[in-house]
């Protein structure tokens, strides 16, 4: 029986132009590293994540799980707060992107797809960090459902992914009317272009926290003012001030539904086997 519009939506999770394989991003760690980490786009995006971390996170450190880490900011954040760090990454060029920066500090790295760390780097981990990863995977539910056999009861996951309904607003916001309309919002994963090619909504990811026995414990968004502003390249003294507005309202109603990215902290409830859930 032919699915309905609706129904259809739900099954690609977002991925609106069918795409067959993940998206790995060998060859573009230098454009990771200048047009991100290097802009005032890339330093809200820490600085929030710094915020919202520190105060949910307990001060003792323990072993962490960074999932596709790419360059290895959040490994290193994890490290200097006294973490022991698996930085777990399917590109070569990412991963060595990472090992110059933080060679320093007490992380190991694995080259390897979220889809080989259950055999890889099974745990059970305390505390999984998946930042920015989902939405470059052709199957993010399979992907969800990976991480949550990685997790020790009672563990917790960071995870961070690319808000379809933020991206919505921004193609209207741009005058991309048409194809805001039509829905048409994913990428395709060809060259170096950076939209990504399976965005989620927040009722994905509520809907699959109750299909794995999940707890949502927080939700914040990342970059919920400063992608709408006319000026783009605020002066050191206008960011300072646009930080201190993201994180001030990232988890405030109705602006956190609006962050580029949404940031959850979730957790497996105590005892549960992801095993009895499937």
């Amino acid at each position: 029986m032919p699915c309905s519009d609706d129904t259809a939506s739900r099954t690609r999770h977002g991925n609106d132009i069918p795409v067959g394989q993940d998206r790995i991003f060998d060859g573009l760690a230098d454009k990771f590293a200048n047009s991100l980490y290097a802009t005032a786009r890339g330093q809200i995006r820490l600085a929030v994540l710094d915020d919202v971390l520190s105060r949910a996170l307990p001060p003792e450190g323990g072993p962490a799980l960074d999932v596709g880490g790419g360059l290895g900011q959040m490994s290193g954040w994890l490290a200097e707060r006294g973490h022991h760090v698996t930085l777990a990454e399917p590109s070569a060029d990412m991963l060595a992107g990472a090992r110059a920066r933080f060679g320093g500090l007490p992380i190991q790295t694995l080259q390897a797809p979220i889809q080989a760390l259950p055999e890889l780097a099974p745990g059970p981990w305390p505390l999984i960090v998946c930042h920015a990863v989902l939405e470059w995977l052709a199957q993010p539910r399979e992907a969800f459902s990976l991480l949550n056999a990685l997790l020790a009861p009672g563990g917790r996951l960071s995870l961070m992914v690319f808000n379809r309904d933020a991206l919505r607003f921004s193609n209207v916001v741009k005058g991309n009317l048409d194809k805001a309309l039509e829905d048409r919002l994913s990428g395709t994963g060809r060259r170096q272009r950076l939209t990504p090619i399976s965005p989620l909504t927040h009722a994905d990811i509520e809907r699959w926290c109750r299909e794995e026995g999940l707890v949502i414990e927080s939700v914040a968004g990342i970059r919920i003012f400063h992608d709408y502003l006319r000026e783009r390249s605020p002066s050191e003294a206008q960011l300072e001030t646009i930080i201190e507005l993201e994180k001030r309202y990232c988890r405030v109603e109705p602006h956190w539904r609006l962050g580029r990215y949404l940031h959850y902290l979730i957790r497996r409830a105590d005892g549960t086997d992801p095993e009895e859930m499937s």
